[in-house]
């Protein structure tokens, strides 16, 4: 775990194994991993809205905690993603598999329906 870690914040760490790709692999991994970080953001903004703008009583705690979670979440799981990607590219093996993005794409949908719900009643 303590490796992993270290992978996040040490960009030496990662680069201290096998070649160096072409640049452009590691400019789309880059841009990948901002990618996610604006749906981290998207949904801790989501959050803070629905703390803000529902009407007060237990659903909306529960929906904005799930929100402000989710999106912390996606940005821990990005820049997991963004070092395996990395170490893989350079160690010339297959990207490493995800079945995130499904579950995100799920747990959205869900949130997205009791928000209706929500906002309906």
């Amino acid at each position: 775990m303590w490796r992993t870690v270290r992978l996040w914040f040490d960009p030496d760490e990662v680069r201290s194994v096998g070649t160096t790709p072409d640049y452009r692999f590691s400019l789309a991994n880059e841009r990948t991993f901002l990618a996610w970080m604006r749906t981290a953001l998207a949904l801790i903004g989501g959050g803070l809205a629905v703390a803000q703008f529902l009407p007060h009583h237990r659903l909306r705690v529960a929906i904005a905690v799930s929100l402000l979670a989710l999106g912390g979440l996606v940005a821990i799981r990005s820049v997991d993603h963004w070092a395996r990607s990395e170490k893989a590219m350079r160690q010339n093996e297959a990207l490493p598999p995800s079945r995130f993005p499904a579950i995100l794409a799920i747990v959205i949908t869900v949130g997205a329906a009791v928000l209706l719900i929500a906002t309906l009643v």
